[in-house]
């Protein structure tokens, strides 16, 4: 039977070379006979999505083949298969969904517009290409390997088209599809991530972000599998981002509450939601992995920390987000008023706005807004304004924004708090980086520090330096 769920992303088969190179991977560990879940080949995704929206803008089916994306969809995948030797059969079948894709695209030109189930359905055929492709080219090399397409009967999810959610049948059914008979040939399965079908209409839904770390964790748990493999390019999930620090580490475990901390506020780890099928198993984690360096052990992500591992750290990493603004509410009134921060977050709630981090005094709330809800909300500076006036209109404080904010998220062994905190402001101090604001206690695993986002990466460097000093 199957041991382990190897998930593999689309800059890990952007090409015939990287195909190539996750091939080498896979047959490295001959004992394992994985099931690989894979994603789309490279800019795919992004490529379909925009032939969606260019359709709009073309009359003829022959306008829709001449798009741009169309035809870049067409010969990465067409040059992938040349490269790779591919059998005939696998062509027709590429070729199939690639003139499915043309009649889509030809049926938005017609009906002028892209529904959400029309885009869920455009996208899906980036998962289902790169999967036969792989498959094949496994065979070809003499790997017994079999394409699984998780919209075939096996994923089942809501009705969301473009953010499904897992509904417990799945398991069920993974599980039926997944497990081999007694006696059978050992085969290698390539499953589509990211895909599902709808329990009631039957449409192609996908995952939402995260989607094919989902599809990796559900495969897990439905086959009670003790590990899930996410490769990467870095060697497992790091003490800060190596872009903005030299000399960052690799962390060798996280709790799954450290790893959902790390995600919130910015680290390329797991999606939160990806980790829930793994958080409700008893014994699955999920190991990061570096397809460059294959023997490196990686980052385990589980219930619980290893201490031993962990015995002389006191953070596993520090993040930080960018293009946060901070709200100032003061109001002499709140001083044991009830029912004043009741107030404070229904009008937060009527304007759609999420709040990031929450600090306290007797007069005082400072709250930091979630960047990624005000960039998908466009929020822009009159929307700001409109929510000072309704806390003004309410009479109950005056309010003030500053925008060109980040926050500094601590995570780690918060019960030392105290030698965190001092180390902290020492490092901080000495890089003279002045902090606005704090927040610790609901988090059991971080702390989180506001500072002007000029002095960002300043701030990030001089704690990273204090806690993982460069060794000699």
């Amino acid at each position: 039977q199957h041991s382990v769920v190897m998930k593999f992303g689309g800059s890990s088969v952007a090409d015939a070379a990287r195909m190539r190179e996750v091939a080498t991977i896979v047959m490295s560990f001959p004992e394992h006979m994985p099931v690989l879940v894979l994603s789309a080949m490279g800019k795919t995704t992004n490529n379909l999505l925009m032939a969606g929206e260019s359709a709009l803008q073309c009359d003829t089916k022959e306008d829709v083949r001449a798009l741009e994306s169309i035809k870049a969809v067409r010969a990465l995948h067409m040059d992938t298969m040349d490269a790779l030797g591919t059998d005939e059969e696998t062509r027709e079948d590429v070729r199939g969904l690639l003139k499915k894709l043309e009649q889509v695209c030809t049926g938005i030109a017609l009906m002028q517009e892209v529904t959400p189930r029309t885009r869920a359905l455009l996208v899906s055929f980036g998962e289902r290409m790169s999967t036969r492709i792989f498959a094949a080219y496994l065979r070809s090399l003499g790997v017994n390997s079999e394409q699984v397409d998780s919209t075939d009967d096996v994923f089942v999810t809501t009705d969301d088209y473009e953010n499904g959610s897992i509904l417990d049948e799945t398991y069920e059914k993974t599980k039926a599809r997944l497990t081999l008979p007694p006696g059978a040939k050992p085969v290698v399965r390539v499953f589509t991530g990211f895909l599902g079908r709808g329990i009631k209409t039957g449409a192609i839904c996908t995952l939402g972000r995260g989607g094919s770390d989902l599809t990796a964790t559900v495969i897990g748990k439905a086959l009670g599998l003790k590990e899930v493999q996410v490769w990467k390019d870095v060697d497992g999930v790091l003490s800060a981002d190596p872009r903005e620090v030299e000399g960052t580490v690799p962390m060798p475990f996280l709790s799954f509450q450290e790893a959902t901390e790390l995600a919130y506020f910015g680290a390329q780890v797991l999606h939160p939601q990806s980790m829930r099928p793994a958080m409700d198993s008893d014994e699955l984690c999920v190991r990061v992995k570096n397809s460059y360096n294959i023997r490196a052990p990686g980052t385990v992500i589980g219930h619980s920390r290893a201490d031993d591992l962990h015995a002389d750290w006191l953070l596993t990493s520090i993040v930080q987000k960018k293009n946060v603004t901070m709200l100032d509410i003061t109001s002499t009134r709140m001083l044991g008023q009830f029912g004043f921060l009741a107030k404070v977050f229904n009008i937060m709630a009527t304007n759609g706005i999420s709040v990031d981090v929450v600090a306290t005094s007797e007069v005082s709330v400072s709250l930091t807004l979630d960047p990624a809800k005000l960039w998908s909300r466009d929020l822009a500076k009159e929307e700001l304004d409109k929510l000072v006036q309704d806390f003004e209109n309410e009479g109950i404080a005056s309010v003030s924004y500053s925008t060109g904010h980040s926050i500094l998220s601590l995570i780690g062994n918060v019960e030392r708090n105290n030698e965190i905190m001092e180390r902290s402001f020492k490092a901080l101090r000495a890089a003279d980086v002045k902090v606005k604001m704090i927040s610790q206690g609901a988090s059991k695993t971080n702390i989180s520090l506001l500072v002007d986002q000029a002095q960002g990466s300043d701030a990030v460097r001089a704690i990273h330096a204090e806690f993982f000093p460069a060794k000699k």
